[in-house]
């Protein structure tokens, strides 16, 4: 959407009024400060003051009306617009009047467009349209409107409409501006996105390099727009690109088809797993048995093949593949001097096989290019070879959770675990705890055949001869279900995971069946099995840090009774560079009974190997990190599995069980896929389980948890109306005491808080707070949340005695209950800080932020943004108070984290950079404010709209220091 916003423009109701400009010069610099309640208080007093003129009132209400929208009060933004409209058409009617009507129409536009209400948003693009038409010198605008209509009747996916609109502009565009206007290339990307949404990958590139075109044209190739737009054409040519794996996908089963993006059918395709292999050979004959034949055996280790007859074809995937997808590749002889010179540095590349007539004529090779496994000369052994290499790459992507000792101290403080150790755990519980039948692998097949996550062929054959006591037998079958399942955990894909439910209860409960039979065998006498793989340089380091604490192997785990084994797997997977290869030596008691495992080698696909499988999320204890020949990076770690009894462990699980509440697995599902952000997937469920129960509380519990996910969408009128129905049916089935009236009221008032309704918000508050006085003793920890909320509205209207006294309300209670370090008691010193900050008692302030920095310090990671988010504020005070030493020193330990933990993109690394412009700026070293406002500005311009009030300020700020120079 183009920017409506009037605030300090020249075409502002008040634009010809000196004295307005002054009085509004100090509002609109808060505003492009992004400093939202400071700049609404001030336009507010300045509309509250006897002296204001009706254009000035007008004025006032645009801007009240501009920053609660960047404050995401919308009913007030709108309360705001259509006061202004009001006195605008009081006024005398002129051009300039009119002009500034139709722009109070957009405005009021696109805040129904942020409010996700469409039709109103239309409506009101339509009626400044119709005024617009009638003043001929505004075709700028007129252009302007058509564009935000198009992209409007996109969003309602009336895509006619939207392109005739992006028409209408481009034309207007073409004759006002002319072809290679840089917002003419704007319109063309508009397009291209319209395109992408209907799935038009074709159309959509062709616009997307129509938009390049025109800005290399008119700006430079290493334009911001430029360099943004490389990477949308990337993404589109990636999409086309599954579109030809998903082709070569289907039809590779029957005759493997040549990879080319002509002719392919639109439609995506779900990754089983994340590896692909793919083919070489620019003598591809479809016709030939014997080329059908090696196809189907290679077939068999992973499902498909994807086959390219072009060598830029084959390097344009491989360059285009997702990051996390790594690739096996087989070349053919007669591809192999133009493809292998320009292959080994590309990061999606795994591996790369040789299949040639003379087994030695490319050894130079293998000196060269690392990624070379082996060369073959009969497909037996180029077979073997990939299986042994997709079987290490899927044991080196395993997903691990580490948890140290330091976070195993804080029980209560669960944001510093590793979000998959929690949420693996919960799915396990939950899923092992539901029914499963035959309904739910009905589900799964065609869940599988909707996302092309295996060959037809397999499907099928999972389809007709899956049975429960097959499941470790499909497991260790070399095809996609034991890829999908890791997969699926190590990416925490809750869709999969769920559709995968059955399959990880019947293969847990095959382990736990095994188990008890041989369990005698073992005659409680403790023993040792291997596992080789290799690790992340990063997580080695994780490793490290972890000794002494916990770790968690976060899917079923194989290992080896024989030691020779795993340690071949570690040495090879030492051969990679970036990879550390790891010999671990599990100390096993068998008389543990809560991680069950068993030797599967009766019951496995591969019968002649001795295979222990543990289930699901087995937890060690982290003992000793030996070298292994001196070698750097080849490592053995004595790992022991943690008892029954282990009392750190046992905390640590209740604590995790805690989080997901609700008296059925379907429940506690929901509630995990609210905490992993599957907010769709959650939603669905939840309307399911609406549909199907009678029973008063399952429905209360539903809507709640509905107007919970709409809460967080954004979507705030729909999530007070779940919440209302839940409230609703709560005061007709439970007592007038009852305590899940207060989450309900609590609910209610978060909401019209965002809404910036806020005397709603304090009505609903402050009755949570009546029942909790009446229900709960006088220092319980939910008054202390409470109080916060109500302190929380007062700070958010300015009234800061009241926010104060609530905020300390909270504090003292949170002092009374919870340990020292608490984070709440962190949450509660920040909080009074910043109402100290506002008052300007920048001494008072400095203290509680200290105090704040002080818990965080303790509680949490070093690179923590909560950290960053102190040393932000801290710094903020002392530049205020002109100690622009100790500002800089805190301003660059927020940086640091920043730069640490962000992308380079990352707007709060360009907040962070202006910051330190701005102290630079008052201690008059302007060359230097200039260098950061220039990063600032870097920054903004690639991660932010053009029309972002962050880019004018910094620009602003640029020449201001320039001026200086």
């Amino acid at each position: 959407m183009s920017d409506t916003n009037i605030i300090g423009t020249s075409t502002s109701v008040a634009a010809s009024v000196n004295k307005s400009n002054d009085l509004f010069g100090s509002g609109d610099l808060l505003y492009w400060k992004c400093e939202y309640e400071k700049a609404k208080e001030h336009f507010q007093t300045l509309l509250n003051q006897p002296s204001t003129t009706l254009i000035e009132s007008a004025r006032c209400y645009n801007s009240l009306g501009a920053t609660n929208t960047k404050l995401q009060n919308y009913e007030e933004a709108l309360d705001n617009y259509h006061k202004q409209l009001d006195l605008l058409l009081k006024l005398e009617t002129s051009e300039k009047i009119t002009n500034d009507i139709i722009k109070c129409y957009m405005s009021i536009g696109k805040v129904y467009c942020l409010k996700q209400d469409y039709v109103e948003a239309i409506n009101y693009y339509n009626r400044a349209l119709g005024l617009v038409l009638t003043i001929n010198s505004l075709s700028d605008l007129i252009s302007n409107i058509y564009k935000d209509l198009a992209n409007l009747y996109t969003k309602t996916q009336e895509f006619d409409l939207a392109t005739e609109y992006f028409t209408k502009a481009l034309e207007i565009d073409h004759q006002q501006l002319g072809e290679d206007h840089p917002k003419c290339g704007q319109t063309y990307a508009n397009m291209g996105a319209m395109y992408f949404r209907q799935e038009d990958y074709k159309l959509a590139l062709d616009y997307f390099l129509k938009a390049r075109e025109i800005w290399e044209k008119s700006l430079t190739s290493s334009h911001v727009y430029v360099e943004s737009m490389n990477k949308t054409i990337q993404k589109v040519q990636l999409k086309l690109n599954r579109m030809v794996e998903k082709y070569s996908l289907e039809k590779a089963h029957s005759s493997p088809t040549t990879a080319t993006a002509s002719g392919i059918h639109q439609g995506r395709q779900h990754m089983a797993q994340n590896y692909l292999l793919l083919w070489a050979d620019t003598n591809i004959d479809q016709t030939n048995q014997d080329y059908e034949n090696t196809l189907k055996q290679i077939r068999t280790i992973t499902g498909n093949v994807i086959v390219f007859k072009e060598r830029d074809a084959c390097i344009d995937f491989l360059t285009n593949a997702q990051d996390d997808t790594k690739s096996f590749l087989i070349i053919k002889d007669n591809i192999f001097n133009q493809i292998i010179p320009l292959i080994n540095d590309i990061p999606q590349l795994e591996s790369v096989y040789i299949f040639s007539d003379v087994k030695n004529r490319h050894d130079e090779w293998i000196k060269k290019c690392d990624k070379i496994k082996s060369i073959h000369t009969n497909i037996d052994d180029l077979c073997q070879a990939l299986q042994i290499g997709v079987k290490q790459f899927n044991q080196d992507s395993i997903a691990i959770s580490f948890i140290t000792r330091k976070e195993m101290a804080f029980t209560e403080n669960l944001n510093q675990l590793e979000p998959t150790f929690m949420y693996i755990q919960l799915f396990k519980e939950i899923l092992l705890d539901m029914k499963h039948g035959e309904q739910a692998i009905k589900q799964f097949i065609t869940y599988c055949r909707q996302n092309d996550c295996a060959s037809p062929i397999t499907i099928d054959r999972f389809e007709k001869e899956y049975h429960p006591q097959l499941a470790i037998w499909w497991y260790t079958y070399p095809s996609f279900i034991y890829s999908m399942l890791n997969y699926a955990l190590r990416s925490m894909d809750g869709d999969t995971i769920i559709n995968m439910g059955f399959f990880i209860h019947d293969l847990h409960q095959q382990i736990q069946q095994l188990h008890r039979q041989q369990i005698d065998g073992y005659y409680d006498k403790p023993f040792i099995v291997y596992r080789g793989q290799g690790l992340s340089k990063e997580n080695f380091e994780k490793l490290h840090q972890t000794k002494g604490g916990l770790m968690s192997f976060n899917s079923f785990l194989s290992t080896h009774r024989e030691q020779d084994i795993a340690l071949g797997l570690a040495y090879s997977a030492a051969e990679n560079v970036d990879i550390v290869g790891i010999l671990f030596a599990m100390s096993i008691d068998p008389s543990i009974k809560s991680a069950p495992f068993a030797s599967i080698k009766e019951v496995s696909y591969f019968k002649e190997e001795e295979e222990m499988l543990f289930s699901m999320q087995t937890v060690f204890r982290v003992n000793a990190i030996k070298q292994i020949d001196n070698n750097n990076q080849l490592y053995q770690v004595e790992l022991e599995l943690t008892s029954d009894d282990d009392q750190q462990l046992r905390l640590l699980s209740d604590r995790i069980r805690e989080e997901a509440g609700g008296s059925t697995g379907w429940q506690r599902l929901g509630i995990l896929l609210l905490k992993i952000g599957q907010f769709n997937k959650a939603k669905e469920l939840y309307n399911v389980l609406l549909e199907q129960t009678s029973d008063a509380s399952e429905r209360a519990f539903h809507y709640n948890h509905l107007g919970c996910i709409n809460d967080d969408h954004g979507d705030y009128e729909k999530a007070v109306w779940y919440y209302e129905k839940a409230l609703e049916i709560e005061q007709k089935t439970l007592s007038s005491n009852h305590p899940d009236l207060t989450t309900s009221y609590n609910n209610i008032g978060s909401v019209y808080n965002k809404m910036g309704e806020y005397p709603k918000a304090l009505s609903y508050y402050e009755k949570a707070l009546e029942l909790q006085q009446r229900i709960l003793p006088s220092n319980h920890s939910d008054l202390a949340i409470s109080y916060n909320n109500i302190g929380n509205v007062y700070n958010n209207i300015g009234d800061y005695s009241k926010a104060l006294s609530f905020y300390e309300k909270a504090l003292e209670i949170f002092q009374k209950t919870l340990p020292s370090n608490h984070p709440n008691s962190a949450t509660s010193y920040n909080n009074i800080g910043y109402v100290y900050d506002e008052m300007g008692e920048y001494s008072k302030a400095l203290s509680f932020y200290e105090k704040a920095l002080e818990i965080r310090e303790i509680t949490l990671p070093s690179s923590h943004p909560s950290l960053a988010n102190s040393y932000s504020n801290i710094g903020n005070v002392y530049n205020q108070m002109k100690e622009y030493s100790k500002s800089l020193s805190f301003y660059e330990k927020a940086l640091e984290i920043f730069q640490k933990t962000l992308p380079s993109n990352h707007p709060l690394l360009a907040t962070s950079y202006n910051n330190i412009g701005f102290l630079y700026e008052n201690m008059k070293d302007y060359s230097k404010a200039l260098s950061y406002f220039e990063r600032a500005l870097e920054i903004f311009q690639r991660a932010l709209p053009p029309t972002h009030p962050n880019i004018k300020t910094v620009k602003e700020s640029i020449e201001v220091v320039k001026k200086e120079l």
